[in-house]
């Protein structure tokens, strides 16, 4: 019988996550199991089109997948235990002979400041034999924090493909750059995605951690440029330190004044200018809250960036930069945005932040309030008011604030139970992702009401996988 606990990375395997971004793992289901998987997928691709969203109580062997030791451990290494699996499904079909372009993936059509710490993640799981010829996923390791493609052509060096048996599958970071692969072999090629987000914040190492400190894996080589700085700080955050670079290395204001002018450079060097800033101490944070207020949206975003991971120092700057008016350059929203998200990623050290970040609730920017609502599920601070907060934000006009405000709620467990009234309503939302995400959220709040509420609305919703047009009764 096969075990359910799972199996966890290593600190080899997590320190290449951190450095490339992806993983190739592997399932040991029998031959038999994807055998069964694909006739399935066969017959309702053909017969009844692409189930989207519903692939996973389409095909309900499918549920073994993601209760497999191997996949249950790379996604608690990743995103800690209680991960949420997002209701954004796609089961990708390949016979095209021509690649597929690069690109990240969008939030399902919605826009985010992406996360360099790993707050999202994504599984692409191949239930049949996938040689290089069938046309794999193709990763490029090491682009994961990179907003900006950084590479030429459509065919650069240091590509990782997700080729090989039945059951194998690439653990990514969300934001990674990826494509598909020609299908020279025009048989049926299927990709299984799925999404997970992190609901608990690291405390300590989710992984099977031997060692405390963080050095680059063995034979490291990326296409790009490396990050030292940038990869110790997220093995720091990933075992439970916030704020950990902050104040480590001592700059003259020459160097100070180099690394500023190195944020307008290309994004590979800037992160790492960011980073170095962030590190830097009170001069480093003041160029780099200088940066944030650039009238160039990249600039502002990679300082948002560094400041994210610059501790105490950053605080009181952050907030101010939450009163922004508009500039010459018109781009005091990108400014109050980036200022959010980094005061989100400081997590209880920006607790004073918590009042002013409530005020912006009544933004009319749709991206404030969205980054808004992210950062107070992070901040870890001020419950009774941010429950209430977010609990109204689930009446909000955009559908991502919303959804947003659903995921932060599940971030606060049960003491998110004020809001049940709120995700009760939430239920019947005209958007399928706040739905479904209302529904998770009663889950992670796990009251005795939270529970008599999910119930109710699973039976009603619930959605019988072998009804079809050709059989809707018996048996």
């Amino acid at each position: 019988m096969q075990s359910h606990t799972p199996l966890l990375l290593t600190d080899e395997q997590m320190r290449t996550f951190i450095t490339n971004g992806c993983l190739i793992l592997k399932t040991d289901f029998p031959r038999e199991f994807h055998e069964s998987l694909v006739e399935q997928l066969n017959t309702v691709y053909t017969e009844e089109g692409n189930p989207g969203n519903n692939l996973l109580p389409r095909i309900r062997e499918l549920r073994r997948v993601f209760d497999h030791p191997v996949v249950t451990g790379a996604l608690t290494s990743v995103l800690g235990p209680n991960y949420m699996m997002h209701a954004h499904r796609h089961g990708h079909f390949n016979a095209s002979s021509v690649a597929g372009g690069w690109h990240k993936d969008s939030y399902w059509g919605y826009k985010r400041m992406r996360n360099h710490h790993p707050q999202w993640a994504m599984i692409m799981y191949f239930p049949q034999d996938t040689p290089v010829e069938l046309g794999p996923t193709g990763v490029l390791p090491g682009t994961q924090n990179y907003e900006s493609r950084t590479f030429e052509g459509n065919e650069p060096e240091g590509e990782v493909l997700a080729s090989g048996e039945a059951g194998t599958f690439a653990l990514i970071h969300y934001d990674i750059w990826h494509r598909s692969t020609p299908n020279v072999l025009g048989q049926p090629r299927y990709m299984l995605k799925f999404e997970f987000m992190r609901t608990e914040l690291p405390q300590s190492p989710s992984w099977n951690n031997q060692e405390s400190g963080w050095r680059k894996p063995e034979g490291l080589q990326l296409p790009m440029g490396e990050h030292d700085l940038m990869w110790e700080e997220t093995w720091n955050w990933l075992s439970g330190q916030v704020g950990s670079i902050a104040n480590t290395i001592s700059s003259d204001p020459q160097r100070i004044a180099e690394l500023t002018t190195g944020l307008s450079s290309l994004e590979p060097d800037a992160i790492n200018a960011a980073y170095e800033l962030a590190a830097s101490g009170p001069s480093g944070v003041e160029a780099l809250l200088q940066a944030l207020h650039s009238e160039k949206t990249n600039v502002s975003r990679l300082a948002a960036y560094g400041l994210s991971v610059a501790g105490n120092d950053a605080e009181s700057g952050l907030i101010a930069a939450l009163a922004t008016e508009n500039n010459e350059a018109g781009n005091s929203e990108e400014i109050i945005a980036h200022a959010v998200f980094a005061l989100g990623e400081l997590r209880g050290l920006a607790s004073d932040a918590v009042p002013a970040l409530i005020n912006l609730m009544g933004h009319p920017s749709e991206t404030i309030r969205c980054a808004v609502v992210d950062a107070l599920g992070l901040i870890e601070s001020g419950h009774d008011q941010v429950v209430a907060c977010l609990g109204d934000a689930l009446r909000d006009e955009s559908a991502q604030v919303r959804f947003m405000s659903s995921l932060a709620l599940s971030r606060l467990g049960a003491s998110a139970e004020a809001a049940i009234p709120q995700l009760e309503i939430a239920l019947d939302d005209e958007n399928r992702y706040v739905r479904a995400h209302a529904a998770e959220s009663l889950r992670y709040v796990g009251t005795e009401r939270a529970k008599d509420t999910l119930i109710k609305f699973l039976l009603n919703a619930r959605w019988c996988p072998t009804t079809t047009a050709k059989n809707a009764f018996y048996p």
